[in-house]
């Protein structure tokens, strides 16, 4: 999971003015690999982007990714709230 975990941070810092505050919890469940990211409030609009459109890339990515065993992954864009 190390190398879903780096390649999460490599697309969404360069997306991000304060990359200091970049974050990813990993919560592991029964069914999924649930992946929380965590960015400055003031990026929460960079990282989701118009419509949607750049999270929904970001997830298209990180979904086309095999695991191991059964489990699923599942990023989730916290809003820091």
């Amino acid at each position: 999971m190390k190398d879903l975990t780096d390649l999460v941070l490599t697309i969404v810092r360069p997306l991000v003015t304060h990359t200091d505050q970049v974050s990813l919890e990993i919560v592991e469940s029964d069914d999924f690999f649930e992946y929380n990211l965590s960015v400055a409030p003031e990026d929460i609009g960079r990282i989701i982007g118009k419509q949607g459109r750049v999270a929904k890339a970001i997830r298209t990515i990180v979904y086309s990714v095999r695991t191991d065993g059964p489990k699923k992954v599942r990023l989730n864009i916290l809003d820091g709230k």
